[in-house]
């Protein structure tokens, strides 16, 4: 089967040209919506046949489209989604999924009364280190999982402005945005760890607050980028801002998940920063590019823990002395790579790793295709776009109520 495709949103949805040529077998593009005429001319030269359209509404109605890619402007997403839906579309959404619980609650209705796929494109649930933990996970290899972490440290302050000086969505110039006071981009550092702890899928989140910092190094990049006498020059232009924000999980079985994002702080990029915690190991990723990932593994990894025990079983005989004592010594993930690889990236790594995020981009769109297939179910479902999205608006819930934890919706039970 081959999937008539549409893309909406020309700028990011350009970083998937490349993957769609790979994935021609299963995916044919027919027509690209922008408002842009500059962005449209673009994708279609050299495309005669490629449809262009400025509005969205216009594109959902075309007979000849199976499906949309949605990669429009954050705050867009759900409300395009559902246009999408309603018109017999099936829709892969971009990340967050809705920035309101309303918008969450109609996306799943949406799905259940169309019976369409919806899938959302969090890529960083798609990273090779990120399907090798999840294949691990699955394989109870960390035992008893009990606390994870991720961050996504991105300084995206360059994004702030237009060419015009006016503020991007990004900026705030449409309303809330990523930057908002609460965890704005949640679904880079929540997926993987969603995933690990099979969240939706035995587990659930059940209570979440949020702490957020001033917006410090926000107001230093405008004051150094504006001129003297613009509004967003000034501090109290960015009292609605904040450069990091810190969230809290608890799920239903006990476990912690902690998440940090900040997309203003001066230093270099954190691609994806996780940690993962069982009772019998962690895992560890890499903390700046080049550096591996690291795993800890009882009975497999070298030493035990703790390492000055007497044990009988795990680490040495009644009677040791100090000099027997061997500590436990973290480990290249990679070296495990021949046992637990996931089979997606044994079968095609190679050119997945070509696309963007990591080889995420090419392995969300396979995923999709096969999903409208009817191959397998959408590894992203609804409910996990909108259970992963609703630390958004929750957590600028929790800061307006100084850190109060607050329930986390079960979107199953409407």
């Amino acid at each position: 089967m081959t999937i008539k495709l549409a893309v909406a949103g020309g700028n990011r949805g350009a970083r998937f040209d490349q993957v769609l040529d790979g994935l021609e077998d299963h995916i044919e593009l027919v027509a690209i919506c922008d408002p842009s005429d500059g962005v449209l001319s673009r994708w279609t030269d050299g495309r005669p046949d490629l449809k262009a359209y400025s509005q969205f509404e216009d594109m959902v109605e075309d007979p000849g489209i199976d499906a949309v890619f949605i990669a429009t402007p954050m705050l867009l997403h759900a409300g395009q989604a559902l246009t999408a839906l309603n018109a017999g579309k099936h829709v892969l959404s971009e990340v967050t999924a809705a920035a309101t619980l309303d918008e969450c609650h109609a996306l799943v209705e949406a799905v259940e009364k169309t019976g369409l796929t919806y899938m959302m494109a969090e890529n960083y649930c798609y990273r090779r280190e990120a399907m090798m933990i999840k294949n691990m996970a699955d394989q109870n290899v960390f035992g008893d999982m009990t606390f994870a972490e991720g961050a996504y440290i991105h300084d995206c302050r360059d994004l702030m402005f237009n060419a015009d000086l006016t503020r991007t969505w990004r900026g705030g110039g449409t309303g809330i945005s990523q930057s908002t006071r609460g965890n704005g981009y949640p679904t880079h550092s929540l997926g993987p760890i969603a995933q690990w702890l099979g969240i939706n899928r035995g587990d659930r989140l059940a209570r979440t607050t949020t702490f957020v910092t001033k917006s410090a190094a926000r107001q230093e990049w405008a004051r150094s980028v504006l001129p003297k006498g613009h509004a967003d020059a000034q501090d109290e232009a960015w009292a609605d801002f904040t450069d990091s924000a810190t969230t809290l999980i608890e799920t239903e079985q006990g476990r912690v998940i902690s998440l940090r994002k900040d997309s203003a702080s001066p230093r270099p990029h954190n691609m994806a920063l996780h940690t993962l915690q069982g009772t019998q190991g962690a895992y560890m990723s890499g903390r700046f590019d080049g550096e591996q990932p690291l795993v800890w593994l009882d009975g497999v990894s070298t030493g035990v823990s703790p390492a000055n025990f007497g044990y009988t079983d795990k680490a040495r005989r009644i009677g040791h002395t100090e000099s027997d004592e061997v500590h436990p010594e973290w480990q290249p993930l990679w070296d495990l790579s021949a046992k637990y690889e996931h089979p997606y990236w044994k079968e095609l790594g190679e050119e997945a790793i070509q696309a963007g995020h990591g080889g995420g981009d090419y392995f969300v769109m396979y995923d999709f295709a096969r999903a409208v297939a009817g191959e397998i179910e959408p590894p992203i479902d609804v409910y996990d776009a909108v259970t992963w999205s609703s630390i958004f608006p929750i957590s600028i819930e929790n800061v307006k109520r100084n850190g109060e934890p607050l329930d986390i919706p079960d979107f199953r039970k409407r």
